[in-house]
């Protein structure tokens, strides 16, 4: 029996929305990659996406609470070649049609978030590539786009800045007589100054879009530290070297009048203090 031929690769395509919609309108199956995550495309529909920052549904399913973890190990051992995982565990009367289709749709869409994200990285499509979930309702590529915006912006309109999405969570006292809703408090509870909001998102299997959006919640009420700019280093290359005025490189500048008369050398520590804080901001 021959081997089946290895799928073809393409590389260096445009962006990740020209991409997605052109290959959607060609009917493609295949994986499109990026740093951030991949869509799985099944005949121009996306059926599946992935990222490393986002719960995969075996998180979805074991840490919130639906299946022992057990039950999802043997699934994923007993599926068959094509590992069907989520259409045996259908079968064999773990989840319901519909609880699988709400765990699936969770999932892509909350990848998706990252997958087509800006700055992501280079895109590449990989024909014929698919994955081992199962799918149940694919969804239109402009779709997944569209929703993918909307998050973003609801985020950003919650606290803007990306960097409290991957930054150690620092938590602050609840003020006396305040209250916090039980979905904001499990988060305040884990924010031990070393877990991301992905961190929480994993240990309480919850969408990290959700995480995300609270988290920004409780940074604007005063009960989560937004990140702080990490401290510069020894070696700051877009701030120039500037000679001491007493050393000897300036005293020899000074002599073959290259300095101007009142001239002082910056202050190379100011410079980096104002630099930070606009990055900051």
């Amino acid at each position: 029996m021959n081997a089946p031929a290895p799928p073809t690769v393409q590389t260096a395509l445009p962006t990740r929305s020209s991409t997605l919609l052109r290959l959607a309108a060609e009917g493609a199956t295949g994986a499109l990659l990026r740093d951030t995550g991949t869509l799985y495309l099944t005949e121009g529909l996306v059926s599946h996406a992935e990222s490393a920052s986002a719960p995969g549904v075996d998180v979805l399913l074991v840490a919130g609470g639906r299946l022992p973890r057990a039950v999802w190990d043997e699934a994923a051992g007993r599926a068959g070649p094509r590992r069907q995982v989520g259409g045996y565990l259908v079968a064999e009367g773990h989840l319901t049609p519909g609880e699988l289709e709400i765990c699936l749709l969770t999932a892509l869409y909350d990848a998706a978030l990252f997958a087509l994200a800006p700055g992501g990285g280079p895109t590449r499509f990989r024909r014929g590539v698919g994955h081992g979930i199962g799918t149940v309702r694919p969804v239109p590529a402009a779709a997944v786009e569209r929703e993918a915006r909307r998050r973003r912006r609801l985020l950003d309109s919650a606290w803007p800045g990306p960097a409290i999405d991957t930054a150690p969570l620092v938590r602050r006292a609840v003020p006396t007589g305040g209250s916090v809703p039980l979905r904001q408090r499990a988060l305040l509870d884990l924010a031990d100054g070393r877990r991301t909001p992905a961190d929480l998102s994993r240990l309480l299997g919850r969408p990290v879009f959700h995480v995300l959006l609270e988290v920004r919640r409780l940074a604007v009420a005063g009960l989560i530290d937004p990140p702080r700019p990490a401290p510069p280093g020894p070696d700051v290359p877009d701030v120039p070297d500037v000679p001491l005025r007493d050393s000897p490189v300036a005293r020899s500048l000074a002599a073959h009048g290259s300095a101007a008369d009142g001239f002082a050398p910056p202050d190379v520590a100011l410079l980096r203090r104002v630099r930070d804080a606009l990055e900051s901001l």
